[in-house]
């Protein structure tokens, strides 16, 4: 593996220059790639076609076949091969192509790159990144459009990362190729293009009237572990991640409410400090994200609010997430946590 000779720029000396997910998210790949000859890209359509989202475009060319390279159709292959690669001293970053394939892959995931530090007494780890969208907003319905992030934090020994802009994107997934443990890095594909156009006679919402956001050149870092306060307030605090952020932060600006917004960035490990200071501060808790509810990753965030907030709380949490429904096809936009639902869970809250 090769290493790091020059110290980079700091965020601030760094030109930038303004991205969607996708590009952000190749642009990490292909830093990490020049940086450490061990990091190796793979998976379905990956190589020569540069992934079905096209997050891959060029690397193949680049970098050449050995690095860059396609799979059969075998999730569990491809994360097989992962752990072993990764055992021997290499960075593979595996791509499932969609987050709904993933779970032929679950038991290496679980049994073999979870366990592999802890069973070798930590003579061997499985340094793997294994990337894939995840979420809604193509119209894929029950195969195409889950958010399984809860069976994975589930998990000891596995770290969950979902970002919410091309910025953290870049950031997080050069830091979890970094990392010498295994992390599920789940990218929301409704955000990947940066403004979100609408299918079929549906409108833009609001809150997807962005461009991107400014992304450095060159490498840079954003540790896991810790979140975001993207708008500080004194009247709630909203607890959300990947999509969720911005639809939540566009019902509360466009309600008029002092809301203080987390960005959770990443799951495992939690940053449950910011979380703490933040309920204490607003003594008001609402969480949202996509997923079902039953046993979702929201209802570990109830518990760990009411745990070390309760005597700060002035009204019961609230959550509004995904149904508990397999994914609707033609109703992807009422499984949606939307600006109704959400608007009337801040309401509950204000009111109580």
């Amino acid at each position: 593996m090769s290493e790091i000779e020059e110290a980079p720029l700091s965020l601030a000396q760094a030109p930038s220059r303004r991205l969607n997910m996708i590009e952000a998210i190749n642009e990490a790949l292909g830093v990490m790639m020049e940086r450490d000859s061990g990091v190796v890209v793979f998976g379905e359509d990956v190589g020569y076609f540069g992934g079905v989202f096209r997050a891959t475009a060029g690397l193949q060319k680049k970098f050449g076949k050995n690095r860059v390279f396609d799979t059969p159709i075998n999730e569990c292959g491809i994360i097989g091969a992962a752990v072993g690669m990764g055992a021997y001293g290499l960075r593979p970053v595996p791509e499932i192509q969609f987050a709904d394939y993933i779970y032929p892959g679950l038991d290496q995931l679980v049994s073999e790159a979870a366990r592999l530090r802890y069973r070798s007494a930590g003579e061997f780890t499985a340094p793997i990144t294994v990337r894939s969208p995840f979420g809604g907003g193509i119209f894929g319905g029950q195969t195409h459009s889950q958010s399984p992030e809860a069976l994975f934090t589930h998990v000891a020994g596995l770290k969950t990362v979902i970002p919410s802009t091309p910025h953290d994107a870049k950031g997080l997934l050069i830091a979890a190729i970094e990392d010498n443990d295994p992390v599920i890095f789940f990218e929301p594909k409704r955000i990947y293009n940066g403004p979100f156009t609408g299918y079929y006679d549906k409108p833009v919402e609001p809150w997807a009237r962005h461009q991107g956001s400014e992304v450095p050149e060159g490498y840079y870092s954003i540790p896991l572990g810790k979140a975001k306060v993207v708008r500080e307030g004194e009247a709630m605090t909203v607890l959300a991640y990947g999509t969720m952020i911005h639809v939540a932060a566009a019902v509360c600006a466009e309600k008029g409410i002092d809301a203080e917004i987390i960005d959770l960035r990443t799951l495992v490990p939690l940053d449950i400090e910011t979380i703490e200071k933040s309920v204490q501060k607003t003594g008001r808790c609402l969480i949202v994200h996509e997923a079902t509810r039953t046993c979702g990753f929201g209802a570990e965030l109830s518990a760990l609010v009411q745990e070390r907030c309760f005597y700060h709380l002035e009204a019961p949490i609230e959550r509004v997430t995904g149904f508990d429904t397999p994914y609707p096809h033609s109703l992807e936009w009422a499984y949606f946590p939307g600006p109704v639902r959400i608007g009337e869970a801040v309401d509950r809250l204000l009111k109580a």
